[in-house]
């Protein structure tokens, strides 16, 4: 009797409980060390103990599912960034909450985190601007700060990316293990070069 061909048992293979969590991280994992163009929906799907029509049940492709884990970072920082810095309190307390949210959300999930950072330049050409996007909260924040003297005149989309840019790179860093230990260790020190940005 002939045994079924690999087609066939992927056929009656039967549904994983769980799916979606399983095919995300094990997403991630591919794309962060392989790359989103390398990796195939065939190989995220055996990484992940499903079989690869569970990962078309939840996303039409791996573009829309690599796009997916990009935009759940992106707007968590959005809404992060909205919060600590509008919240009471004076600059120097709210640049530091930021910066301590920041570096909380990359140790809770460093391979999203990750991934988000080193995806930046894929997938913001594709994000329209938006009042919500981390950005575009930075430099609305820091105009408001300009304009009631808080800070020294200048360029806000300039003081933003600038301020951006002190964490980002440390995060790049971290990514390629030149920063030891949890981000959050570096908060003070972070914090402290944002302001001297953010004052110059």
């Amino acid at each position: 009797m002939a045994r079924p061909s690999s087609t066939d048992q992927s056929k009656t293979k039967p549904r994983a409980r769980n799916a979606r969590p399983k095919i995300e991280r094990a997403a991630l994992k591919l794309f962060i060390h392989e790359g989103i163009d390398a990796a195939t929906t065939r190989e995220i799907a055996e990484k992940a103990g499903v079989s690869e029509g569970a990962l078309y049940r939840h996303y039409k492709g791996k573009d829309e599912l690599a796009l997916s884990l990009f935009m759940e970072t992106h707007n968590r920082l959005g809404a992060m960034m909205a919060q600590a810095l509008s919240a009471d309190g004076s600059l120097e307390e709210k640049v530091h909450a930021a910066v301590e949210a920041y570096c909380a959300l990359a140790d809770e999930d460093f391979l999203l985190f990750s991934f988000h950072l080193v995806s930046l330049n894929r997938f913001l050409p594709y994000d329209k601007r938006r009042e919500d996007d981390p950005v575009s909260i930075t430099e609305k924040i820091i105009a408001g700060l300009i304009a009631d003297g808080h800070l020294s005149k200048g360029d806000p989309a300039l003081k933003a990316a600038m301020a951006l840019g002190v964490v980002m790179q440390a995060g790049q860093n971290k990514i390629y293990n030149r920063l030891p230990g949890p981000f959050s260790q570096h908060v003070d020190a972070l914090s402290r070069a944002v302001l001297c940005v953010l004052n110059s």
